[in-house]
């Protein structure tokens, strides 16, 4: 088969074609056992659903071929697919991981992964240096990065770290949930995994929760151990939202186009906003991260960016609660706007500044979207 362009992979989801009957669209099947040959063999290739279902296929065809991986697996939520990979480890392993990250995942890391056995070390992965020296040779099984990095968008460089981690003896896994394979690749810097809560951009709907794990290849020891946790512990994902989420799929590169213009458009809006202390946005020439960020990302700046309100923590919660068009509420991704004050969700432990707003930035008319937030913004300080 030709190689494809994504866009086409996407669209047509792999080029799936039903060879029972020449549909176009991958069928649904809830069957949770399949039956066995007449010699107790399954020469179809499944046998129960724990296992898998012909229903991941696609997305998983899809998602391999975007990343440019051996293979991929869908699992039932973002934090299953991210807790498999550290649970593939063994207790005593130490890992390191960024300072500023998904919170759920950090939050799990310093409560439960610790107490499990793994040693964990938070670090500024902006800074190689930082990493180099946390790092420790012969110790370290796993470098874990997140870039742009939930919620101030700092940029970690894939590449550049991947080599420290390979050196030192550790396996490189990123999350690649805000980019997206759309605008970057890791495989293709050096990382050895990644990871996707295909909650957000992959399905882009807000309808199913979902995970997934792209490997760069199948052998070696981590990928097995990752199958086998999936497959013990259950963390499956449903027959109907895997049909759901290759549904959503198919127009990731169409909505991923809205949401980065969007984002583009109103981070340089609100940097001239008085009331806006600072915009966090890679796309931003004034961002830290900024020329890195043209490097490794292809084709757009995501979808994600965050405001610091002029006024503090009372100002940034007051916005949020005068928005009208903008949805006060977690998750990103979806072709609807979302806005949230991350430091009162996430709890003390939050590196969010007091005064942060999260915004996931949608499809709508981005005229709207801005007048709907300076309108808060200006009841914010009256």
């Amino acid at each position: 088969m030709m190689e494809l362009r994504p866009e086409t992979l996407l669209a047509q989801a792999a080029g799936f074609e039903d060879p029972a009957t020449g549909g176009l669209i991958p069928p649904l099947q809830p069957s949770t056992t399949f039956l066995r040959d007449p010699d107790n063999a399954y020469r179809r290739g499944f046998d129960y659903a724990r296992d898998r279902n012909p229903t991941y296929q696609p997305a998983e065809a899809v998602l391999a071929g975007l990343e440019g991986g051996a293979e991929a697996l869908l699992f039932s939520s973002g934090m299953a697919a991210a807790t498999a990979v550290f649970q593939a480890l063994r207790p005593g392993d130490h890992v390191v991981v960024p300072e500023v990250m998904y919170w759920g995942l950090r939050k799990w890391l310093l409560e439960t992964a610790t107490a499990w056995g793994l040693e964990v070390a938070l670090v500024d992965t902006t800074e190689p240096e930082a990493v180099h020296a946390a790092l420790r040779p012969g110790r370290t099984r796993l470098l874990w990065l997140e870039t742009p990095a939930n919620p101030t968008w700092a940029v970690s460089d894939i590449a550049a770290l991947s080599e420290l981690a390979h050196a030192a003896g550790a396996l490189v896994a990123v999350d690649n949930t805000v980019p997206t394979p759309l605008l970057t690749r890791p495989l293709d810097l050096g990382a050895d995994l990644v990871m996707h809560s295909a909650t957000k951009y992959l399905n882009g709907h807000s309808d199913v929760v979902a995970g997934a794990l792209v490997t760069r290849r199948t052998d070696g020891e981590i990928w097995p151990r990752i199958r086998t946790i999936r497959h013990d512990g259950g963390a499956i994902l449903g027959p109907f939202e895997a049909w759901l989420l290759t549904r959503g799929l198919r127009t990731l590169h169409l909505r991923l186009r809205a949401a980065c213009g969007n984002a583009m458009h109103l981070a340089a809006r609100l940097q001239e906003h008085p009331r806006v202390e600072r915009v966090l946005y890679p796309g931003l020439p004034t961002h830290k991260g900024h020329t890195l960020a043209a490097r490794q990302m292809q084709g757009g700046f995501g979808g994600m960016l965050s405001i610091l309100v002029q006024g503090g923590e009372q100002a940034a919660v007051a916005t949020a609660a005068n928005v009208r068009l903008w949805k006060r509420a977690t998750s990103l991704g979806g072709v609807e706007s979302l806005l949230e004050h991350r430091a009162s969700i996430e709890g003390p432990s939050s590196p969010a500044p007091a005064n942060l707003l999260r915004l996931s930035v949608g499809a709508e008319d981005v005229g709207d979207l801005i007048a709907d937030l300076e309108s808060a913004l200006a009841a914010a300080e009256a």
